[in-house]
C-alpha cells in the first residue's frame, strides 16, 4: 500500500514508522522543518497518571516505547488540590488510577513535605504522586522518530507544503500525487485541510504558554497545581513552566509569549517554592480541542484519516498513537484496547458541535 502522511511531527513520525514496518510505502510531507508545529513547543511531560483505562493503556504502552528508545527520563510528578471540591476530585482520581494499575499514592501535605522538602505544602489539602512519570527531550523525540521512520524505509520529505485535491491526492509544489490512503496529521491544521474535501471536524485550537527559568537549586518533581491551574516541571538545571491557555484562530496566533504569564507564572512559582526566579525565554503553542476531551484519530473518508484533537497530550502519546493508526490503516487488528477506536472515532461528531476548547483545566500540559 502507498500511504502519505501530511504532518511531520511526533504522531505523523511514529505512523510513518509504523507504516513502514509493516510493509507499506510512505511518504511524510512536513510544510516545514520537522517538529516545527507542537511536537518542538511541547513541555515533554509524560506519565500515565489517568483514572481512564484506555487513557492509562495507550499511556503506558507510549511510556515503554519511549523507554525502549532511550527518550524517557524517569521524573515523579505531583499533582496538589487547594481547596476540598479539587481536593476531592484528586482522591477520585487516584482511587481510580490505582484501579487501572498506575503507579500512585495519595499523599497528605506533611507527607508531600517530608519527600520534597523544597516544595512548600501550605494551603495543600491533598497531592497525587505518581512514581513511573517521566519527561522527555521534543527534539530528541522528533530527530530520533525521523530516524526511525527513514531507517523503515519512508520517504521524509521537509519544507513541503501539502494540500488535499481528492481524499487521497496530495498536491505539493512539487505536483499532486495520489495513494492509496492519506493519514493527515498536521495539529490544528488538520481542520482545514480536511474540508478541502468536504470533510468537517469538530476541532478548535487554543494556545498554550511556557518559560523556562535561570538555574535553580533545588531537588523538585514534576508538578501540577489543580487549584491555581499551572503546572512545571525540571529541565536540566532549570524549572519548565507552563499554562496560560486560551482560545485562538489557528491562522492568526502569536508565538511568543505573553509579558503578564511571565510575571504571574514566576510568581505562582515563587509562592510554592522557597525560590526566587528569574525567566530565560518563553514561548507559546498550539494545542487542539474537541468537545469531550478525546483525540480524533481515526479515518473520516474514502481513503483518508486524521490524527490530531490531542489536548495537549500529542507527544505524549505519540509512539502508541501511530502503531494504532497504522494498524487501522492497513486492516490490521488493533493493538490496543478494543475499546480505544469508539473512543477516538472522527465521525463521533459531525464538526458542527459548538464547545469551548478550554473547559477542560488539564488540556495544555503537554505545550
Amino acid at each position: 500500500m502507498n500511504v502519505a502522511v501530511v504532518g511531520g511531527g511526533a504522531v505523523g513520525l511514529s505512523t510513518a514508522t509504523a507504516l513502514a514496518r509493516r510493509g507499506a510505502s510512505v511518504t511524510v510531507f512536513e510544510r516545514d522543518a520537522l517538529g516545527s508545529g507542537a511536537s518542538g513547543r511541547a513541555a515533554g511531560l509524560c506519565y500515565d497518571a489517568f483514572a481512564d483505562d484506555v487513557d492509562a493503556a495507550v499511556a503506558a504502552n507510549a511510556i515503554t516505547r519511549y523507554r525502549d528508545l532511550d527518550l524517557f527520563e524517569p521524573q515523579p510528578y505531583v499533582w496538589v488540590a487547594r481547596d476540598e471540591s479539587d481536593a476531592a476530585a484528586v482522591r477520585e482520581q487516584i482511587a481510580g488510577m490505582q484501579r487501572n494499575g498506575v503507579a500512585v499514592e495519595a499523599l497528605t501535605p506533611a507527607e508531600l513535605g517530608d519527600r520534597y522538602p523544597a516544595l512548600g505544602n501550605s494551603g495543600i489539602e491533598v497531592a497525587g504522586l505518581a512514581r513511573d512519570a517521566g519527561v522527555l527531550d521534543p527534539d530528541a523525540v522528533v530527530a530520533t522518530l525521523a530516524e526511525r521512520a527513514r531507517d523503515a524505509g519512508a520517504t521524509v520529505e521537509t519544507h513541503a507544503p501539502a494540500s488535499l485535491a481528492s481524499p487521497t491526492t496530495v498536491e505539493t509544489p512539487d505536483g499532486a500525487r495520489t495513494f492509496d490512503a492519506v493519514v493527515v496529521a498536521a495539529g490544528p491544521q488538520t481542520k482545514p485541510l480536511v474540508a478541502d474535501v468536504d470533510v468537517s471536524l469538530a476541532l478548535k485550537a487554543y494556545r498554550a504558554q511556557a518559560l523556562v527559568t535561570e538555574p535553580v537549586d533545588a531537588a523538585l518533581p514534576s508538578f501540577y497545581d489543580a487549584t491555581r491551574e499551572f503546572y512545571w516541571r525540571p529541565k536540566d538545571d532549570a524549572i519548565l513552566v507552563g499554562n496560560g491557555a486560551h482560545e485562538v484562530d489557528p491562522a492568526n496566533w502569536n508565538p511568543e509569549a505573553d509579558a503578564e504569564f511571565v510575571t504571574r507564572s514566576l510568581d505562582r512559582v515563587e509562592q510554592t517554592v522557597a525560590l526566587s526566579p528569574t525567566c530565560a525565554r518563553a514561548w507559546a503553542g498550539l494545542c487542539t480541542a474537541t468537545p469531550d476531551g478525546a483525540p480524533l484519530a481515526g479515518q473520516v473518508a474514502d481513503g483518508l484519516w486524521v490524527a490530531t484533537g490531542w489536548q495537549g497530550h500529542g507527544l505524549m502519546r505519540a509512539p502508541a498513537m501511530g502503531d494504532f493508526l497504522a494498524a487501522d490503516v492497513l486492516g490490521h487488528p488493533n493493538p490496543h484496547s478494543e475499546h480505544l477506536p469508539d473512543r477516538v472515532d472522527p465521525t463521533r461528531f459531525d464538526g458542527s458541535e459548538e464547545f469551548a476548547a478550554l473547559d477542560d483545566p488539564t488540556r495544555g500540559w503537554d505545550v
